[in-house]
């Protein structure tokens, strides 16, 4: 979806992404997070360019800490991918495109 990804909750990401065939990209992050804002529009590109192979979605940890605590995120922004809904990688802080387009390739 062009300019704005898919928020996931606590009571979805299960379904989203644990029980999901295929490859998701996790971004958890937090609307007080410099870092985080400014990796949003790097992720809402990488979504449209990666459609059909790969699912970008976000997990604000205020709000889903239940998700967050499950993965073990300690710093954010911290990017998750999984593929088949195992984890494959993370990647932590802000880094740029190429760095997720590259997790997304090798999954």
């Amino acid at each position: 979806m062009a300019g704005s990804l898919h928020e996931l909750t606590d009571a979805t990401f299960g379904s989203e992404v644990l029980e999901a065939k295929g490859v998701v990209l996790v971004d958890l992050w937090a609307p007080w997070c410099g870092p985080c804002l400014k990796l949003t529009p790097t992720l809402e590109s990488l979504s449209v360019e990666v459609a059909g192979r790969a699912r970008v979605v976000k997990v604000n940890v205020d709000n889903c800490q239940s998700t967050a605590s499950s993965l073990g995120v300690s710093s954010i922004p911290t990017v998750v991918l999984f593929k088949d809904g195992k984890e494959v990688t993370r990647i932590v802080g802000c880094h740029p495109k190429d760095a997720y387009l590259k997790a997304i390739e090798n999954a």
